[in-house]
């Protein structure tokens, strides 16, 4: 079986498990919603305070919302032997790491369309500049799917990887965070040619760290 055929599989099979168990839709994608929410309430829509913050709001809904997303690709694996069997069905380590990649992507991307309809929505948000934002927004939900990838498996097999995953996580992601608020902030002020360094920066990311988890992770999940 051929690489690409292997990261189909693993990222499939996580997708419909997400499909079924419907937890992106009662869980993550609510609690994306009620912190976009309440920043709409601690912050004064009248004085224009959401418009001038809103990129930087958005992503930190995004980034908490994914942890979410994280720490669930790895917990249907502990569940009645399944990261066993995945071991045991001979699949090339980065075709999973890649898989499981793919599916958080899928879910992210998700995720960010309805979080970024609400915030134009409740903060009056001008859209512009949307080849900007749209590949900002793929290159930053890769960094993040990737690094959260990475360090999940890393977490999976500690007693208290709930908690210490984002521990783990949230510092790497800051040049994620910075990179990905900076773009959108620049796209909606008109400002594209500032934004698509921003833009470099997070394809960069993406990558060193895609790279890396193809190499790392098959130890990494052996240890967990």
């Amino acid at each position: 079986m051929s690489l690409l055929a292997e990261v189909r599989l693993v990222a499939a099979k996580d997708l419909r498990i997400e499909v079924r168990s419907r937890v992106l839709l009662a869980q993550v994608l609510p609690f994306g919603a009620i912190v976009v929410l309440l920043f709409a309430f601690a912050l004064d829509p009248d004085r224009g305070i959401l418009a001038r913050v809103a990129p930087g709001l958005f992503w930190i809904a995004v980034l908490l919302a994914a942890l979410l997303a994280i720490g669930r690709a790895f917990a249907v694996e502990q569940a009645h032997g399944a990261r066993d069997g995945l071991r045991l069905a001979g699949l090339d380590p980065a075709s999973v790491f890649l898989g499981k990649a793919a599916a958080i992507v899928v879910q992210l991307l998700v995720l960010e369309v309805v979080l970024g309809l609400a915030v134009v929505a409740l903060y009056g948000v001008d859209l512009r500049g949307g080849a900007v934002l749209l590949a900002a927004a793929v290159a930053a939900t890769l960094g993040l799917a990737s690094t959260g990838t990475l360090y999940g498996v890393l977490a999976a097999g500690l007693r208290a990887r709930e908690t210490l995953l984002p521990l783990l996580l949230l510092p790497v992601l800051a040049p994620v965070m910075l990179g990905a608020t900076r773009a959108f902030e620049d796209a909606l002020d008109g400002a594209t040619a500032d934004a698509w360094p921003w833009v470099a920066l997070l394809v960069v990311f993406a990558l060193l760290y895609t790279g890396v988890g193809m190499l790392a992770f098959g130890p990494l999940w052996e240890d967990a």
